[in-house]
Formats: structure tokens, C-alpha cells, sequence
């Protein structure tokens, strides 16, 4: 399912910069046209799940790199059709804030970011919480009120975990999963921790990695050990950009070397994004960003 990168669809980028005030936004199926409904819940599935590539493309220098990018410009794509066939659909606009900043167009997810939160939505990443476990994933919803932290089985039920146990998506008959990532989360379900803005003292942002940093701990629990982890601070992994690998000559070395560079600036620009909406009173510091090496 490989997507042509293409220019932002002028439709749906037109309802974002208008605000489409006319229109309330809903997650109900039953309200929303079918198609546009589809386009933000089964279409997405199949683009997460679409194979696009190969053992042998872990020795190809930013191969990783494209693949994600196409996947990201497949996924905005879906979601801006899904917006220009209807309007109302909150979902799409949630995607669109999210993977707006992973293809690097701030103004065209900050715009989705609004529409989002006024409409009472989310905008949710997927995440790795390596203080909690590094082989699973989890879900994190900002909105106005709170940082929400979900396990995955709670969105999407029990998952089928492949290769170190990590887990595999679902499959496009899971709607319910699909509409929580694109920001519709079902309110009865409890999340596993609830963070407060006025609970959040910083955001620091790496090479790979926001660090929330608390002003009282929260228990987070693992879906694939069942243990738990009091945390100070949530440091995560915000799943839309990858890191590079780069050939260098180290100094006073004869032979070349790889090394890794994180995607920094992206870290940078989701937390910026985030206090935009959530720190009117601007408590949350921001601490200069230094990558170096490590996370």
C-alpha cells in the first residue's frame, strides 16, 4: 500500500485554517459518512500493517528512514480525504496533529492540534516507556486537561506478540483500537496513569526521548509482565521519527565507524507543541536542547 508522497490536500488543509466552525466534531460512526469513517479506523490498520520491508534493509543507510516516512505521508493522506468527505470527523484531524510534526509541518499540525482539543478530543502517539518496559508499547493522550498514559491491551484487547515479544498491531476489524489512536478513547475506560498539566514541572527533550518530569510519582503498569514501576518522571518514546546512521572517522582511528543520531528536533518540536495548548500559565519548563549522545 505504498503511498506517492504528495503536496497536503488543499481541501483539508482549508477546513483546518478556517476552523470549520459550522461543523461539531464526532467520533460516532452512526453520524459520520462511512467512507470518511473507514478512511481514519481500516484504512489506518492497513497502512500500519502494510510490510515494507525486509531483513536485508537493516544494512541499507536510511532505508528505515523512508519506509517510515512513507508510512507517515500514507497515514496524513487517508486522514485529509477522510476530512474532505466529512468534515465533523474528529478522527481525522487527530491524526493529522500527530503525524503532521513526524513529516516535519508544524503549522499544518498545529492547526489540527486546535480543531482536536476544541472539539473535546486527543491527540494520541504511541510510545515506549523503557523505565516500564521496553518490549511493549504504550498509548499517551494529551488533552487541555491531562497527560492520560494507557496500556496497549487496553485499547486493543489481547495482542499477538511476534519477535522479542513486542506486539503486533491489530487488524482493521479492531475500530475501537484505530478511532483511540486517532484521539476518540472510549471514556470507560480507566487510563493507567492520569497526569494533570499542573502535576508536570518539565519536559526535557534527547536525542530519542521526552522526559515528563512530576511533581508526585505515578505507578505504570507493563501489559506483558504484569509488573509495575513508580515513576518521578515518564520518560518516552513518541513513535513517527526514527534516528539516522551516519559513516564518520573517528579522531586518531584508521578505519571508519557508524554512529547514530536521534531525531532531536522532533522531540523538540512535540513538546513545544504540546505547552502551546496545555501551559496557558507557563509553569512547564522547557530546558534548552542539547543533544549529545545517549538518549
Amino acid at each position: 500500500m505504498k503511498a506517492t508522497r504528495c503536496g497536503p490536500g488543499a481541501v483539508a488543509l482549508a477546513l483546518i485554517a478556517a476552523g470549520a466552525t459550522a461543523e461539531t466534531l464526532t467520533c460516532d460512526p452512526a453520524e459520520l459518512d462511512a467512507r470518511s469513517y473507514r478512511l481514519t479506523t481500516r484504512a489506518q490498520a492497513l497502512i500500519i500493517n502494510d510490510p515494507r520491508g525486509s531483513w536485508w534493509d537493516g544494512f541499507q543507510l536510511g532505508k528505515h528512514e523512508e519506509q517510515l516516512a512513507d508510512l507517515n505521508d500514507a497515514s496524513a493522506y487517508a486522514a485529509e480525504r477522510a476530512i474532505e468527505i466529512d468534515p465533523r470527523n474528529l478522527m481525522g484531524y487527530g491524526i493529522l496533529a500527530r503525524v503532521g510534526l513526524a513529516l516535519g509541518q508544524p503549522e499544518r499540525a498545529e492547526a489540527a492540534w486546535a480543531r482536536v482539543l476544541d472539539g473535546g478530543g486527543a491527540v494520541v502517539w504511541s510510545a515506549t516507556l523503557y523505565d516500564v518496559d521496553a518490549r511493549t508499547y504504550f498509548f499517551l493522550a494529551f488533552d487541555r486537561r491531562a497527560l492520560r498514559v494507557y496500556r496497549m491491551e487496553q485499547l486493543a484487547g489481547v495482542v499477538k506478540r511476534g519477535f522479542y515479544g513486542i506486539p503486533e498491531f491489530p487488524g482493521q476489524d479492531n475500530e475501537r483500537f484505530y478511532a483511540a489512536w486517532a484521539g476518540c478513547l472510549d471514556p470507560s475506560i480507566r487510563p493507567d496513569a492520569d497526569v494533570p498539566w499542573s502535576e508536570v514541572r518539565e519536559i526535557k527533550a534527547g536525542n530519542w526521548v521526552l522526559w515528563f518530569k512530576l511533581a508526585h510519582p505515578v505507578s505504570i503498569g507493563s501489559d506483558r509482565t504484569g509488573k509495575r514501576k513508580e515513576l518521578r518522571e515518564i520518560k518516552a518514546n513518541l513513535h513517527g521519527q526514527t534516528g539516522s546512521l551516519e559513516v564518520y572517522k573517528p579522531v586518531g582511528a584508521d578505519q571508519l565507524a557508524l554512529r547514530g543520531r536521534g531525531p532531536a528536533g522532533y522531540q523538540d518540536a512535540v513538546r513545544r507543541m504540546i505547552v502551546k495548548f496545555v501551559d496557558a500559565d507557563h509553569h512547564i519548563a522547557l530546558p534548552p536542547l542539547k543533544p549529545g549522545v545517549g538518549w
